[in-house]
């Protein structure tokens, strides 16, 4: 018997990595998972490309599951996550409090670090559209089509990176500053479901319970995500 393959965000990459043995004992057999942007992600599993469970935005899991490709029975939400600014450790942390600060820190860094097509990165950019600096911004940021911006910052090639959280939390060498604030922050809710050509659809099954589990809620808290169904 071939092991689960999951696809899935980003977002939950730190807290899963911690947890491999854990979740390898919840669904009684070896795991592979590959970590991606959940709009990178959702054009390969349209095309056809093999998985067991996927972990993907709760408006992915719908669009999938409408298309006939999740197990709509399955689908469960697991964590809320907020979009958060990072510099590198040692670094001066900018005020953020408020929207006007994030605007003035936005506009002060020599570079600001974000992702194309992740789900923060999207809503960074219509942000800072709303905040009418959009231009100013990405004259000077560093825009990356996938993986995490806090290595940039841990480099010394952006001054502020943007991004979940959690991804933020899963770089070594960084500093959270803190979410964005709640009067311009977007909350993410990101969530498990089976996939319909699923080869090990009772595994992924007990995976997506564990995952959801008050076991896995303080793993899922210490990497920067609200757990939803912990119980």
């Amino acid at each position: 018997m071939s092991g689960l393959r999951v696809l899935s965000t980003l977002a939950v990459a730190g807290a899963m990595r911690g947890m491999v043995p854990r979740m390898e004992a919840a669904a009684g057999m070896s795991m592979e998972a590959e970590f991606a942007p959940t709009q990178g992600l959702m054009p390969r599993l349209r095309g056809g490309e093999a998985a067991d469970l996927v972990i993907l935005t709760a408006e992915g899991i719908a669009e999938l599951a409408a298309e006939g490709l999740v197990d709509p029975d399955s689908a469960v939400d697991l964590v809320r996550s907020h979009i958060g600014i990072a510099v590198r450790a040692g670094a001066p942390h900018p005020e953020i409090g408020t929207a006007e600060a994030l605007r003035a820190a936005l506009l002060d860094a020599p570079c600001v670090a974000y992702s194309r097509s992740g789900a923060s990165g999207i809503a960074f950019a219509a942000l800072i559209e709303r905040l009418g600096i959009a231009e100013a911004v990405n004259a000077r940021a560093k825009v990356i089509p996938a993986g995490f911006t806090a290595e940039l910052a841990v480099r010394g090639e952006a001054s502020l990176a943007v991004q979940q959280v959690s991804e933020l939390l899963a770089v070594p060498g960084i500093e959270l500053v803190g979410r964005l604030p709640a009067e311009v922050g977007t909350v993410a809710v990101f969530s498990a479901g089976i996939l319909r050509a699923s080869a090990q659809p009772e595994a992924a099954g007990r995976l997506i319970r564990f995952l959801a589990s008050a076991e896995a809620a303080p793993v899922l808290e210490a990497a920067g995500l609200e757990p939803i169904a912990a119980g």
